[in-house]
């Protein structure tokens, strides 16, 4: 299994934060942020890790995570020169894929569960994981059926179809390369991750598992708040 990081993008939800420095090095209670997507990688067995950075900030990563040797891993870096979707990731990591399984977390991501057993057992197809929010429209959403399987995927819908976003925590079988690469350019210009989730899902290899704790996309003031605060009660 292979790990990526993304961790690209302006931050501009959070400025002037990220005005002089990437939104996933601010510090969210007593580490950078990047630190926590991280450990969900090294948690699950996860050493050869691929982290996708922004031109600009690239000399910031590798003075704070270096090779990798300091965590007993292997950390590989690679530009994402303009941010035109989570789904352009896997096409930048291609070689680094090559014919293995993939586990991408998202660099602003926070989660309190420990998915390492699920990212253990994965063979094949793709496994997401979803979490009930207050604010779906801000997501790509799931609708599940009465047996809880994913029904229906959509990016941020502007009718209600449910109240489970899919989190940024994404574990695929190398085939998501070939996906990334038929995926079409949403009305927002970006190449979306839920064209990748659906892509499975009409193949009926897509399994959506439900995130029991908290959960954090620490991309906006509020959140990166409430993150700092359950990491301080925590320890």
């Amino acid at each position: 299994m292979k790990g990526i990081i993304l961790s690209g993008g302006h931050g501009t939800r959070l400025l002037p934060l990220t005005k002089v420095t990437s939104k996933q090095l601010l510090p969210v209670y007593n580490k950078p942020m990047i630190f926590y997507p991280l450990e969900t990688l090294l948690k699950a067995g996860i050493k050869d890790i691929l982290i996708i950075v922004a031109p600009e900030h690239s000399d910031d990563y590798l003075k704070l995570l270096g090779s990798g040797k300091q965590f007993g891993a292997k950390f590989t870096y690679e530009i994402q020169d303009k941010p035109e979707g989570l789904a352009q990731a896997f096409m930048i990591g291609e070689n680094f894929i090559g014919k293995n399984n993939v586990c991408m977390v998202l660099g602003d991501n926070i989660f309190e569960d420990d998915f390492s057993k699920t990212i253990k057992n994965f063979k094949s197809g793709g496994q997401v994981f979803a979490k009930k929010v207050k604010d779906p429209e801000r997501f790509g959403v799931v609708k599940f059926n009465n047996k809880m399987e994913a029904v229906r995927i959509e990016e941020k819908p502007k009718k209600y179809l449910s109240d489970y976003a899919i989190t940024g925590l994404y574990v695929y079988d190398h085939r998501v390369c070939e996906a990334a690469k038929q995926a079409r350019p949403s009305a927002r210009g970006e190449l979306e991750i839920t064209e990748l989730h659906n892509w499975y899902l009409k193949r009926g290899e897509l399994k959506v598992d439900i995130v029991k704790g908290a959960w954090f996309d620490a991309g906006t003031f509020e959140s990166l708040f409430s993150a700092s605060e359950m990491i301080r009660k925590k320890i």
